[in-house]
């Protein structure tokens, strides 16, 4: 039986994927002065869990049987990383503006990407780079909180830590056993203090379905989605497209928060995406058409 996913051309299933996290953040903002952003990460991750658990439980159990202690290790270590990564961008959220920080944090990729690579041309994308973020840590004439933006930076390096932790765990665990294990443990891992920050008021009823949403619209959605378009699509075509997400997180961040960036965060966003559409192209192989 064909998937309902694969209707739609695979340009607009990572666009929907993009517009999809980023929208779960806008609402998770938006509710920070209900629940702090730590109880909010809490359960964003607990809810994402359940949900890849029950998709997912026969595969994970056939994966715990076979896997080594290497291998538990390494999904343990993938969870935590998970969870740090979360919990800095969301803290950077409650600080600065949604499309400043997924800008700063989109260094994380886009560093992998340069570190891997063997292209003077990619010192030039780091310096495009380099500058969006010196612009945007100046900030706009009303300045910009340098604690959100060095929370972005930490989730940066969170984000650069879940690549290269998640192409080995990929080829360690079958499918998404890995990822369930890890989204596990990210939970459990920030469950004490979500869990004493959030307090009584974070099991109210409307808050629980409004955090289930904020886990489907930024982890199930966009990660089906990636999936689906990854099997029809180009990697290097991926990478291009990912590329569009700080500007649409700055869109997003304009139409449900009205958050107003001034044109110097736009053209220092404008630095960035571009820096990351260059280091994700690369010549074309002799195999390619």
């Amino acid at each position: 039986m064909t998937s309902p996913l694969g209707r739609i051309p695979a340009p607009g299933l990572v666009l929907g994927g993009i517009f999809s996290l980023q929208i779960g953040a806008g609402i998770a903002k938006g509710l920070f002065d209900t629940l702090p952003p730590t109880a909010l990460v809490f359960l964003r991750l607990a809810f994402s869990a359940l949900a890849l658990v029950a998709l997912t439980q026969r595969a994970v159990r056939g994966a715990l049987r076979r896997a080594s202690r290497g291998d538990l290790a390494l999904a343990v270590t993938f969870g935590l990383s998970l969870a740090a990564m979360n919990i800095a961008i969301y803290e950077s959220f409650s600080r600065i503006p949604l499309g400043i920080a997924v800008t700063i944090e989109f260094l994380g990729p886009l560093g992998v990407a340069v570190a891997l690579s063997r292209r003077r041309l990619d010192l030039l994308w780091v310096l495009l780079a380099g500058t969006g973020v010196v612009l945007l840590a100046r900030g706009g004439p009303g300045g910009i909180d340098p604690v959100g933006v060095a929370f972005a930076l930490v989730a940066a390096a969170g984000w650069a830590t879940y690549i290269l932790l998640g192409k080995q765990l990929g080829q360690r665990f079958p499918g998404s056993s890995g990822l369930t294990v890890a989204s596990v443990v990210g939970a459990v891992a920030v469950a004490p203090i979500g869990l004493t920050t959030g307090g009584a008021d974070m099991w109210q009823p409307d808050l629980l379905v409004l955090a289930a949403g904020i886990a489907l619209l930024s982890s199930v959605i966009p990660y089906s989605f990636e999936l689906e378009a990854l099997r029809r699509m180009p990697a290097t075509v991926f990478g291009i497209l990912m590329s569009l997400e700080p500007a649409a997180a700055a869109l997003v961040g304009l139409v449900v928060l009205n958050e107003v960036l001034h044109a110097q965060e736009w053209v220092a966003i404008g630095l960035v995406v571009a820096a990351c559409l260059g280091a994700t192209q690369r010549p074309p192989t002799r195999t390619e058409t």
